[in-house]
């Protein structure tokens, strides 16, 4: 007689250590920008027996046998990811979007070729340059950023550097950038100097996917993104490209940098694609930007500094130096409170990135749990106690009990299968 084994009975200790995550994620105010719910159904189909299948190459071209299955949810999510973008080509095997830009900077600059990302310092990535980073260790780096006195994007700063460096290519986007991208003006300045461009869309895919920001696709040469912040996805990465440019895109995804793909990944990819062509995805999205613009709105009022004054997305940035305080020490006194954020370097920062003068603050997850306009206005106020109070440890009491109410307010029975 076979035993049927649950997690629970088969591994209690990564069974408890899975539920507290579970009640974390019910009893704190997830603020991360870059995380999210997904949907039961997603949880679903990343658990699903797809994870025993191998399935290097792509559809209909296969290096093992038995991949029928592979071949139709791997084709269904293609199709589904350029429905929603309008795109010709799609790939939607990378691991992360980390993986996805690595396969796109391969196709284009050579080891120590010359491209141009944004400072990580002043809101880009990892993955765009820095030199701790695969993509700052093996290519000659320049960096553009955001004017000091508003900072914004300086488009003309970058134009400049653009013609003095003649780089093989630009990428724009960002990790940690409050406002609107405006990727025809990144277009100009690629052409002008014979660039291909990489929009890497990561955060903000969610909302160009609905409308609420200015869409990257058939402007850039290639467009990644990560499926799991704003288009509330499982964990993983995808690019969008034209026709022209699809068969260099797979040969440098694999067998460039990837092996086997993540089949039960890919499933669950295209369950979100799927959640984001519905209606409710697009209000979603909008209540998103919404729920951001009134929580900057309660910040300002509060005596905060945003970076750039406000935001246009689903994040805000916020300066702590006229508080006189770090990143680092808001962002664990607001956990203590169960507000869960990040430190973050602001543009200019005379900090580490290990202390930072800044938090980043996000409104995806507690937009998919169903906070509305008033919901965020009474966290900012929250936020606002901890940061005026830091050693007061009523005041954390009192914050921390407002919390609990809140959600208990908008349960999150969606998290479990």
């Amino acid at each position: 007689m076979t035993t049927k084994y649950n997690l629970e009975s088969r591994d209690p200790e990564v069974y408890k250590i899975l539920r507290d995550e579970d009640k974390r994620q019910e009893n704190n105010l997830l603020m991360i920008a870059s995380e999210n719910y997904v949907s039961k159904a997603v949880l679903e189909a990343s658990s699903s027996t797809l994870t025993n299948k191998y399935a290097e190459g792509y559809p209909g071209k296969r290096y093992y046998n038995g991949c029928k299955h592979a071949d139709e949810v791997e084709s269904l999510a293609i199709e589904r990811l350029k429905k929603i973008f309008g795109a010709e080509a799609a790939n939607v095997q990378p691991h992360s979007g980390a993986q996805a830009n690595m396969a796109v900077m391969m196709s284009i600059v050579k080891a120590g070729e010359s491209y141009i990302g944004m400072n990580l310092a002043h809101g880009g990535h990892l993955s765009h340059g820095s030199p701790v980073n695969f993509s700052g260790l093996y290519f000659d780096v320049h960096a553009y950023g955001v004017r000091e006195d508003n900072q914004l994007i300086d488009y003309e700063a970058l134009a400049k550097l653009a013609k003095e460096v003649k780089p093989k290519m630009i990428i724009c986007g960002a990790s940690a950038y409050p406002r609107t991208i405006d990727f025809n003006r990144f277009r100009e300045i690629a052409d002008s100097v014979g660039a291909k461009l990489l929009a890497d869309i990561a955060h903000i895919a969610g909302l160009v996917a609905a409308g609420e920001h200015p869409s990257p696709v058939n402007i850039a040469d290639y467009v990644t993104m990560t499926t799991h912040k704003t288009l509330r996805g499982p964990r993983g990465g995808v690019i969008l490209t034209s026709e022209a440019n699809e068969k260099e895109m797979n040969k440098f995804m694999f067998p460039g940098i990837q092996g086997g793909p993540q089949m039960h990944t890919i499933a669950a990819k295209a369950v979100a694609f799927g959640e984001a062509l519905q209606p409710e995805f697009k209000e979603y999205q909008k209540q998103t930007v919404k729920n951001s613009k009134a929580l900057a709105e309660v910040l300002l009022s509060g005596g905060l500094n945003l970076v750039s004054g406000g935001t246009d997305n689903h994040l805000i940035l916020v300066d702590l130096r006229n508080k006189d305080l770090t990143g680092k020490d808001v962002a664990n006194r607001l956990d203590e409170a169960g507000i869960t954020c990040n430190k973050n370097g602001v543009p200019f920062d005379d900090k580490s990135p290990f202390v930072t003068s800044g938090i980043r603050l996000g409104s995806p997850a507690l937009t998919t749990r169903g906070l509305k306009e008033d919901d965020f206005k009474k966290v900012g106020t929250l936020i606002l106690d901890i940061i005026n109070n830091m050693n007061d440890d009523s005041v954390l009491a009192n914050v921390k009990e407002s919390v609990s109410e809140i959600c208990k307010s908008y349960p999150t029975d969606f998290l479990r299968i």
